[in-house]
């Protein structure tokens, strides 16, 4: 199944962006791309809000414009991109999920920071990033220029979403050629223990670091020998600064998600939240596959 590359589009600025990113990484995996409007209001769940409006509402033609028209420049910009548009009748989130069961990417864009709004993510791009089916790119608002040249940063901790998303990152840094930079983050030391312990402690945490680092690099050298690997242990006192930090310097951070079932299927995990709302770069948040039909 050639699955394509979905992109969230609302007419927003920061979905507009987001289909920039997905039609370059439509063209990089030489998929197709689709514009997918989902029209229901997010709240709404697919019941009409007014309980006097009986049925789905149709499609808009201002939508479909609009969705015509951004095909038609990403189209131009991209002349080999196979572009496809279509309106969902059904809340974006859900939508977007949904067609996560069939896409290679979901791409969309995030809330704006700022106030109470700055402290969670928009209820689409929270909702797709813990429950799409495949991995999701979040592009952010960009403060600053985004390196386009610079690395593929993933973090390495020795999960097993870590180890998905350290293979999401290789070939996404293969695609981009550039170097994928691996990081892990071990706690800073804490104050006032002996000097002995201390010193004990610290070459443990460094000695555990590099195993790991040099672990997961090795099985990416196996698979991509020409791909540059810069292993980078970081010591912080917390990994999500740290990697927010780094993601300054990088064109894409890769990220795990947690695991699904339960309340922790609920949340992302601490590390991939923060990232997710606060980096500086694009954010690739890994999913497996759901099985192709």
């Amino acid at each position: 199944m050639n699955r394509p590359v979905v992109v969230g589009v609302d007419g927003s600025s920061s979905s507009l962006t987001a289909a920039e990113h997905a039609a370059r990484a439509a063209v990089q995996r030489s998929r197709p791309l689709h514009l997918v409007h989902g029209y229901l209001h997010p709240l709404g769940y697919g019941v009409p809000l007014n309980p006097y409006d009986l049925g789905v509402p149709a499609p808009t033609e201002a939508a479909q414009q609009m969705l015509d028209q951004l095909a038609a420049e990403l189209a131009e910009r991209h002349p080999t991109l196979a572009v496809q548009v279509r309106q969902v009748a059904g809340g974006p989130a859900a939508t977007l999920v949904e067609e996560s069961r069939r896409a290679d990417l979901v791409v969309l864009g995030s809330r704006g920071v700022g106030g109470f709004a700055g402290l969670l993510l928009g209820s689409v791009s929270g909702q797709v990033a813990q429950h799409a089916h495949c991995p999701v790119l979040v592009v952010r608002p960009a403060e600053q220029p985004i390196p386009v040249d610079g690395p593929v940063l993933a973090g390495v901790d020795g999960s097993e979403s870590a180890a998905l998303a350290v293979r999401l990152a290789a070939d996404e840094a293969v695609r981009r050629n550039t170097e994928l930079v691996l990081v892990h983050v071990r706690a800073a030391e804490r104050g006032g223990a002996v000097p002995e312990e201390a010193a004990e402690s610290a070459a443990a945490g460094q000695a555990e670091s590099a195993e790991l680092l040099a672990r997961a690099a090795a099985r990416i050298r196996s698979d991509h020998p020409v791909l540059t690997v810069v292993e980078r242990p970081v010591r912080a006192a917390a990994p999500e600064q740290a990697l927010i930090a780094a993601s300054g310097e990088a064109a894409l951070v890769v990220v795990g998600s947690r695991g699904r079932g339960g309340f922790v299927g609920l949340l992302l995990g601490s590390v991939s939240q923060a990232l997710v709302q606060h980096a500086h770069c694009p954010v690739l948040v890994a999913h497996p596959y759901e099985p192709a039909d």
